[in-house]
């Protein structure tokens, strides 16, 4: 269907100004649903079906969706004036605007996914070669669904019925020996770069929340400290700006997602400085208080590694002028790709609704934090994994995966029953606006109702979920120091 266009120029990220061509945005938006098996994986009654009862194909949903980008655009006064056209930028947002308006959060993750990796090319932070596509790179893909299907547990369907038939056990022993396994080969290959006479005095590990990073931190450590490395871990949270810096939207929440809300600058020179031997006053921070409360000194010591676990720790601007072989970079991230139901629909579980399981329950459990707003929140944690997170992924020296096939059975008793930690439906009537956070509990809540779920008691169980498994980071009962539990 035509609609009324009257934008004739984009200006280039160079500011020059080009013609403007919608067809752009339909090949855009085309290849982003294409990278997720199709449109079909983001249908939802009552949300967008209409679009799929107009469309005959995904061609033409492209070119729909592409039409309101358009009406988006000439709503904008500014863009009518002929020097001030949208800016390649602002269409890219507009294009995400429209994406999730309408329910397509998938094909929006897809596209933010494709547009930052791209950035980050352009900025010469990665190689083409290093880009990860939408997030879900085939390469990676395959051989963990060839392990799960050896198992039995590529399927929701096959999953239960390890879990009815009591042999979830051998399935815990087997997936947290591969686990263990890849952490010895990350110790191996960072010793091995030490012993070629690379400079490494700096470890990062990074990786989407709740993914596993506090756990894959100690093991790691304890492993390189059995080689005689010692460590000096800063603390990035005493790096955030005062509150009055964060402002809150109409819900009173605050985005503490995305890099910028760590002082960079500050810590860049730190960073630097203690890699030079010198003494720094680190800040330290009260989130009691919101503010910094003061600081402490710090100096490395000439022997010493220094260890960052951070969200954002492959973001190009914090180690800015630092020697990348002074840098190891560890990248985890939950993977466990699982078919729903049989497989036939071969559509995949997504790794960020198990990790915002597993945020939901640490944050009520250790941070006082309602489920709720956990998932009102994640909206800002999508945005800001999408953005230097996971396009950055391909920067790793090494990737472990913190995703476990047995997590979602674990995980089920805390969601299940009377004492449930997921919310009900009627606590989002007033947050009606909030689509992105209705579509997630959904498909979330339709997740949790598809598996069988081990008892409380078998969860809390060491004999059956060891003590320093990496799920005992989120249900508790870990035998490892975990930070933000204590």
């Amino acid at each position: 269907m035509p609609v009324v266009n009257k934008i004739g120029k984009v200006m280039k990220r160079n500011h020059a100004l080009v013609t403007f061509d919608q067809e752009r945005i339909v090949r855009a938006i085309f290849r982003a649903a294409a990278s997720i098996g199709g449109f079909e994986q983001d249908r939802l009654p009552g949300v967008n079906d209409c679009l799929f009862h107009a469309c005959s194909s995904n061609e033409e949903i492209a070119h729909s969706l592409s039409d309101l980008v358009v009406v988006c655009l000439n709503a904008d006064p500014r863009h009518l004036v002929s020097n001030f056209p949208p800016t390649i930028e602002e269409v890219q947002d507009t294009v995400l605007h429209v994406l999730s308006s309408y329910g397509f959060i998938v094909t929006a993750d897809a596209y933010a996914a494709f547009r930052w990796g791209h950035h980050w090319v352009r900025e010469g932070a990665i190689r083409e070669d290093q880009f990860v596509g939408n997030g879900y790179p085939p390469e990676q893909m395959e051989p963990l669904l060839a392990w799960n299907r050896e198992q039995g547990c590529d399927t929701v369907l096959g999953l239960n019925e390890i879990v009815r038939r009591k042999k979830v056990k051998a399935l815990i022993e087997a997936a947290i020996h591969r686990y263990e396994k890849a952490l010895d080969e990350a110790a191996a290959r960072l010793l091995a770069r030490i012993d070629r006479g690379d400079p490494v005095s700096m470890i990062w590990l990074s990786g989407p929340s709740s993914s596993g990073k506090t756990t894959t931190t100690v093991k790691l450590t304890e492993r390189l400290g059995k080689r005689g490395l010692r460590f000096l871990m800063l603390n990035l949270d005493d790096y955030f700006w005062p509150l009055i810096e964060h402002p809150t939207d109409w819900i009173n929440d605050r985005n503490y997602e995305t890099p910028e809300a760590i002082d960079i600058q500050l810590l860049n020179r730190h960073l630097a400085e203690l890699l030079e031997g010198k003494t720094v006053e680190k800040p330290v921070y009260s989130f009691k208080e919101g503010r910094r409360s003061g600081t402490k000194t710090v100096r490395r010591e000439e022997d010493q590694i220094l260890l960052l676990d951070c969200l954002h720790g492959f973001y190009p601007p914090m180690t800015e002028g630092i020697d990348p072989a002074a840098i190891f970079r560890v990248y985890v991230e939950a993977m466990n790709p699982l078919y729903e139901g049989d497989g036939r629909t071969k559509r995949l579980s997504r790794f960020e609704d198990v990790r915002l399981l597993r945020r939901t329950l640490r944050d009520a459990t250790h941070r006082n934090h309602p489920p709720l707003s956990t998932l009102l929140h994640w909206h800002y944690v999508r945005a800001g994994e999408l953005f230097s997170i996971i396009p950055l992924k391909g920067l790793a020296d090494v990737v472990i995966n913190g995703g476990m096939p047995f997590d979602l059975p674990v995980l089920k008793p805390f969601f299940a029953g009377k004492e449930s930690l997921w919310p009900k439906r009627e606590d989002l009537d007033q947050y009606a606006s909030f689509l992105d956070a209705r579509i997630r509990y959904e498909r979330i809540a339709g997740l949790l109702d598809s598996f069988a779920g081990l008892s409380l008691a078998e969860a809390n169980d060491p004999r059956l979920v060891p003590g320093d498994a990496l799920v005992r980071e989120f249900i508790g009962g870990s035998t490892i120091a975990i930070p933000h539990n204590e």
